[in-house]
């Protein structure tokens, strides 16, 4: 990560924060571990998000502790500096360059870290952990506990509580700041560009996965270090599976590809689809059904607003594919029996959106005793209705294997919703003027 405009003060205060949400005792937030890949080789390292939230740090073996009270600390364990590893590895901030980088109030060497949490519990009311996310950590919190516990004949209390403290950071990041919105609009934005190159190269006889290393050339090459997740490029029937990443299929003319990919900047998340024609053109029925997905999009999104319930845009969408279903003779009956028997999941089986941020699907619950939860000014999530018709004898012959989803990441306002990722084009003249112009 460049750190060249990194503020210290930015993450110290969502500790602060997080100290203030958690009133007494210590929390433990470790960073994401190295993952093997095959052998001895890894995959691409990414931070654990809470961690990275709370404190800009993207180092391996890494754990923040902060301890809540009158005057709350950070303190940070990580990696010390090593010649021979930076060699191999690269650079290392090591505990005190990190320190006074980060802004912590104190740094550790790593291998410290299980000498020191006992001393840091002794006398404290309450433990604050990612309680059961990890078998080994939940080892380690035991063991640490119990070295307190060992030392009650000598006047000294352990913990009586454990919490889980991903519920406090859960409801922290669900809102917003500046500085997370901007980098959010500029995945966005790079995403957008993404996926005009691939509609720009876009010809029968191409392989899907030509299109990906399209997205993913344009992601790179302005700045993104990660794809948000990988991409899916689904040409034809391909598109009505959802979660489609093989990506190995001929493009085909007359057929729709359906796109999804997003990149990841700065640690924050794009999460875009757009559907569109191999050949240039949409074809009648694929016209109709495109028509009729922007529609549930547009009910969807006029209900992203302060103040209404998090299933709204849903609702809203389901009622215009529901009635579209009706409309395209994919299933009979009336609107109200199609809607309370659930029959419209046969080609609409998702949710209309999620929430968006350092996680693609990102943290926050969406009910609260047993109520949806009511959107405020700050919160982002996808707007994303589709339609998959798989071919089926009580299919009508022109619908069959299409399938259509659009898909933007929206902020939510006082008053409406911003479109972060609206430089995606996604009318069909539109669409087919891209095509055009690039061919």
């Amino acid at each position: 990560m460049d750190l060249t405009d990194f503020e210290p003060a930015r993450y110290a205060a969502r500790r602060r924060r997080l100290a203030a949400g958690m009133a007494e005792g210590v929390a433990v937030v470790p960073t994401a571990p190295e993952r093997l890949r095959s052998r001895d080789t890894h995959y691409p390292y990414r931070f654990d998000s809470h961690f990275w939230y709370l404190s800009g740090f993207s180092e391996p073996e890494s754990v923040l502790v902060i301890v809540a009270g009158k005057e709350p600390r950070s303190l940070l364990f990580c990696r010390e500096r090593s010649e021979e590893r930076e060699v191999w590895d690269g650079f290392r901030h090591g505990p005190q360059a990190a320190r006074e980088r980060f802004g912590f109030d104190a740094a550790f060497p790593i291998a410290a870290l299980d000498d020191e949490m006992p001393k840091l519990l002794a006398e404290q009311p309450a433990l604050h952990y990612p309680v059961g996310s990890d078998a080994a950590w939940d080892a380690r919190a035991m063991k640490w506990l119990n070295a307190v516990r060992e030392k009650a004949r000598a006047g000294i209390a352990a913990p009586q509580r454990l919490h889980d403290v991903r519920a406090l950071l859960d409801e922290m990041r669900l809102v917003k700041d500046a500085d997370e919105l901007a980098a959010m609009r500029h995945a966005a934005a790079i995403s957008a560009a993404a996926h005009h190159r691939a509609m720009r190269a876009t010809r029968a006889g191409r392989f899907e996965y030509e299109l990906e290393a399209e997205l993913l050339y344009e992601f790179r090459r302005r700045g993104a270090q990660f794809p948000a997740y990988w991409p899916i490029v689904a040409g034809g029937a391909n598109a009505c599976v959802l979660h489609y990443v093989f990506n190995d299929a001929p493009l085909r003319a007359g057929d729709l590809v359906l796109i999804d990919a997003g990149c990841e900047m700065d640690g924050y998340a794009a999460d875009l689809t757009r559907t569109f024609p191999v050949s240039g053109r949409f074809a009648p029925a694929q016209r109709d059904v495109y028509a009729l997905v922007l529609e549930a999009q547009r009910a969807a999104m006029a209900k992203v607003r302060a103040g209404n319930a998090w299933n709204e845009p849903h609702d809203a969408a389901v009622r215009v594919l529901a009635q579209g279903m009706l409309d395209l003779k994919l299933l009979a009956g009336s609107l109200d029996e199609v809607l309370e028997k659930e029959s419209y999941k046969r080609f609409y089986m998702h949710r209309t959106g999620h929430w968006l941020g350092l996680d693609v699907h990102d943290a926050g619950d969406y009910k609260h005793a047993g109520e949806w939860r009511t959107l405020v000014p700050g919160m982002t999530l996808t707007v994303e209705p589709g339609l998959y018709v798989r071919a089926a004898d009580d299919v009508p012959r022109a619908l069959r294997d299409i399938g259509v989803r659009i898909e933007d990441d929206v902020l939510v306002t006082s008053d409406a919703c911003e479109v972060l990722t609206a430089e995606a084009v996604k009318g069909m003249d539109e669409i087919e003027a891209l095509m055009r112009d690039g061919a």
